[in-house]
Parts: structure tokens; sequence; C-alpha cells
């Protein structure tokens, strides 16, 4: 592995996992126009992942760690007939909240091939349009009025809604973090409760398609650089933390539809590059590859 690729890599793995504009979109987009493709490249996006796995627990830490003490106190209550729907704290009903809305992946993933086919498949068009749906999804959210519910007010409904975006999301272009934290928004969630759902949730849902991908990682015989893989997990961990904290604050700070406007401007790219490509029969990766 190429030791400057793989950090240019996870340094645009760690910055768009979170910043919402697509980590699945770029890293195609990247891949399709330096040629890096193949078993190294879904090996590397594996362990880039996860890195990015690590940054979530590193800024979400205690809120995670209330989430794992409800779950277990939780079953205490219901043996001990103490349960209760209606009295649940933040931190128990986000646990119910995060199953609910990751419940919808599990049959999607059923037709994954479907939504991974998009990626690598010679064609950067399909990416630009996801783009510029990702772009309207941000602009949308930007005018939305300040949410008022927090973690204890949310609903099912409001689970439900945010799970179905996140499913739409599996396709290459579309970000899952800024669907997921449009969604919420659009649910009338609080800002800091709408990235800090969007963000857990995004925890089973990066874990689910590290885990299904790693099988087809061992069916390889490769030789892998550890040093390079190792690197790449560390940048991608690293560059993820800083990325959340950036969300956050461009959030609070009312400048969140300046990812509306680079995702236009990056889907509008992508679909005149895809179009120069089939009218001139010529690859990007000729003139950017390797």
């Amino acid at each position: 592995m190429d030791y400057i690729n793989v950090i240019i890599q996870a340094v645009i793995q760690g910055l768009t996992e979170f910043l919402p504009v697509s980590s699945s979109g770029h890293l195609s987009v990247v891949q399709h126009i330096t040629g890096y493709s193949g078993e190294t490249a879904l090996i590397l996006s594996i362990v880039l992942h996860l890195g990015t796995l690590v940054a979530v627990f590193a800024a979400f830490w205690r809120t995670i760690l209330g989430m794992i003490k409800e779950f277990f106190l939780m079953f205490a209550d219901i043996f001990g007939g103490k349960f209760s729907w209606r009295n649940m704290n933040s931190n128990r009903k986000m646990v119910f909240m995060v199953i609910i809305a990751t419940a919808l992946l599990v049959p999607v993933y059923l037709f994954k091939d479907f939504f991974t086919a998009r990626q690598g498949d010679g064609d950067i068009v399909f990416e630009g349009v996801a783009f510029l749906f990702t772009a309207l999804l941000l602009f949308m959210s930007d005018k939305c009025n300040n949410g008022t519910k927090e973690g204890e007010d949310m609903t099912v409904r409001d689970a439900l809604t945010v799970g179905l975006f996140q499913c739409v999301a599996l396709f290459p272009g579309v970000s899952r973090s800024g669907s997921t934290t449009a969604a919420g928004l659009f649910c009338g969630l609080e800002k800091n409760t709408a990235v800090t759902f969007a963000f857990i949730l995004g925890i089973p849902a990066i874990l689910g398609g590290s885990v299904l991908e790693i099988g087809d990682a061992l069916k390889s015989d490769m030789q892998l650089d550890w040093i390079a893989l190792g690197i790449g997990f560390v940048v991608a961990a690293a560059v993820g933390f800083l990325a959340i904290k950036l969300v956050k604050w461009l959030l609070d700070s009312d400048r969140f539809k300046i990812f509306g406007v680079y995702t236009l401007l990056i889907g509008v790219l992508c679909v005149a590059g895809g179009i120069w490509e089939h009218v001139t029969g010529s690859a990007l990766a000729s003139i950017f590859g390797k």
C-alpha cells in the first residue's frame, strides 16, 4: 500500500464520515479517479470505518456509558416489575430509539449489493445525483426552526423517521450523518440531541457494515501491510474526532448550510465528470490515476 494514499483516504474517511458530505461517496469518487480499487480498497475501507467508530466512542463516551448502564438496569426493572415507558430517562429512551431506528436496516441489508454496486461501478454520475440529494436535505434542514425535543422526549415516530433516512444513506453520495441529523431536525429535535442521536445511531450501522465486509475480505489471500493499515486507523480516528466537534460547532452557530453548498458543488462536478467520461470515452483515472 502507498502510505501517502492511505493517509489521504484516512483523512477523507475521518472527515466525511461525520461531516454531512458522505464518506462512501467521497471514497468512491477518489478511488474512481485514482484507479485505486479491488481487494486492497475493501480492506482499507473496513479499517478506516473502524477507526471512525473509535472517534464516536471518544466524542460521546459519557452518553454511551450512560446508555450501556441503562440497558442493563432496564432488564432489572423489567424483571422487578418496575419498568415504565413513560418515566424513562434520556439515556434509556435513547437506547430504545437506537434499537428501533437500527432495526429498519436489517431487511435493507438483505439487498446491500444493490446499494454497494453503485460504488466502484465505473460511473460517478449516480454519486453526483446522490450528492445533490444530500445538499437538498441540508438546505431544507437549515430552514427548520430550533427544535425543543431532547432525548427523553423522542417518540417511536421520530426513531422510525431517522431510521428511514439512514437506510437511504446506504447509497454512496448520500450522507449518513447528514441525512440522520436532518431527519432529527425535521422531527423537532434540539440540535445537540439530533447530532448525538445521529452519531450514536451510526455505531451499529458502521460496526454491522464492517462485519459484513470482513467476511468478503477474509476470502482474500492477499498480504496485508499492517503498518499502513495501522496508520490509516489512527489517522481516521483522530480526524473523525475533530470532525464531530466541528459539526457540533457549526450546527450550534447556524452554519450547517455550508455543507449544503459543498455537496451541491461536488454533486455538480461529479455529474459533469461522469458525463464527460461518457461523451469522450476517456476515464478520469487516466488523468489523475496512479
